[in-house]
């Protein structure tokens, strides 16, 4: 038989039941929209998040409290780092540029009868040159303010926006856990980190922070959260590394495992895409369930297409059709259901990316790799479940399927 006619054919049968045809691809349709969409998706997380740590600059490093194996076996920070050692860095590691001690906690802020939970960042006028942020509007936290234990801070753009509205900030009294601050400053927008909203973040001095709002309660120092460090340029970064982890282990006589962790941004970046990367995978391998699932689907409607039909193929084996052209028939019409499911279900899942990336951050991506490989399951699976039903078919005797029709 003609290959072509037997295409002709085949879509000749698939249209005479649209309804029970459609039903069959849903599965294929789906599972292929699934996959895609879910490695586009994660292919924009992943560039989103390396768009994050850019923004960081080259150059930071993060100084974190707590092994890495500490890090990861609790929920409760250990509190390894004090001003101390930030001071030290700052004046013992020479490919250091600047260095900000931080310290972080989230409070009621108030002003008249607006409130707002927060995060509140504790530093030092060297905040600015390690985060590369900006004052939008009056001053940061200077060194006097550090010495004094000044009530003062700098807001970020949105919660200044929020507490103040079209009022002018700058001058104006505000509570932080019912101690009050003056305004000195508003910040430049700068955006969220990794779902971290900078904009609503104030910032005091972080003598003040010690001593006012979380309170000391380490025997060596003031406890911080992290501690910022800037490299001199970015082919410094491996030195500052190692500098600042010598100099630590030094102060902490440590003899065993560190107590602290240093980050470059290289190196979160990594976390970050090893972990976008599984969830990437995991996602679309539980969508590929549904390809298996229509591929069922398929060879469960082409078994009943197969009794349905059995007049249809004793008549055409009585006048001459051979178990060849029987099977490749129905191959065909396996074949071209998952392909045409395929195809349905690769528009759908471009335009759920397309639409992901309209109404998220997430500059989600169409990956043609994705794209063959879905399709190409797609019509792999048509062939592979449509063999049974196929072989089914090819193998009745004729006069009997005449008869029993």
């Amino acid at each position: 038989m003609d290959p072509l006619e037997s295409v002709k054919m085949a879509v000749t049968t698939l249209t005479a039941n649209k309804l029970r045809s459609s039903l069959t691809m849903l599965g294929i349709i789906i599972g292929n929209a699934s996959v895609i969409a879910m490695v586009g998706i994660g292919q924009g997380a992943q560039k989103y998040a390396a768009e994050q740590f850019e923004s960081l600059g080259p150059n930071v490093l993060f100084i974190v409290p707590g092994s890495r194996e500490a890090q990861r076996s609790t929920f409760e920070v250990p509190k390894t780092l004090v001003l101390a050692d930030a001071q030290a860095i700052a004046t013992q590691v020479p490919s250091v540029s600047a260095v900000a001690p931080q310290i972080n906690s989230q409070q009621l802020i108030t002003y008249r009868n607006k409130n707002s939970n927060s995060i509140i960042i504790g530093t030092t006028p060297e905040f600015l040159t390690a985060r590369d942020f900006e004052v939008g509007q009056g001053r940061f936290i200077s060194q006097l303010d550090l010495e004094r234990n000044n009530q003062v801070v700098a807001l970020g753009a949105e919660i200044a926006e929020k507490l103040f509205g079209s009022e002018e900030p700058v001058g104006k009294q505000i509570r932080i856990k019912d101690v009050s601050f003056q305004v000195v400053g508003v910040m430049e927008a700068k955006g969220a980190f990794l779902g971290n909203n900078q904009d609503d973040t104030l910032y005091i001095p972080l003598t003040t922070m010690s001593s006012r709002i979380v309170g000391r309660t380490s025997p060596y120092g003031i406890d911080l959260t992290f501690i910022v460090a800037s490299a001199k340029n970015e082919k410094s970064v491996e030195a500052a590394q190692f500098q600042i982890t010598n100099l630590l282990r030094l102060r902490h006589k440590i003899a065993g495992d560190d107590d602290f962790t240093v980050r470059s941004q290289k190196d979160a970046l990594e976390v970050v895409d090893n972990v976008t990367g599984a969830l990437t995978i995991m996602l679309a391998a539980i969508a590929g369930i549904s390809l298996f699932v229509g591929g069922v689907g398929i060879m469960n409607i082409m078994l009943v297409s197969v009794r349905e039909r059995t007049h249809e193929i004793g008549l055409r084996k009585a006048i001459g059709a051979t178990q060849q052209d029987i099977l490749i028939q129905f191959m065909i019409e396996s074949v071209i259901l998952a392909a045409l499911g395929g195809a349905i279900g690769t528009f759908i899942g471009v335009g759920g990316i397309g639409l992901v990336g309209a109404v998220t951050p997430l500059k989600a991506g169409v990956s043609p790799i994705a794209i063959l490989v879905a399709v190409g399951v797609s019509g792999g699976i048509g062939l592979f479940f449509g063999v049974v039903p196929a072989r089914q078919a090819a193998k009745l005797d004729p006069i009997v399927a005449l008869r029993s029709a």
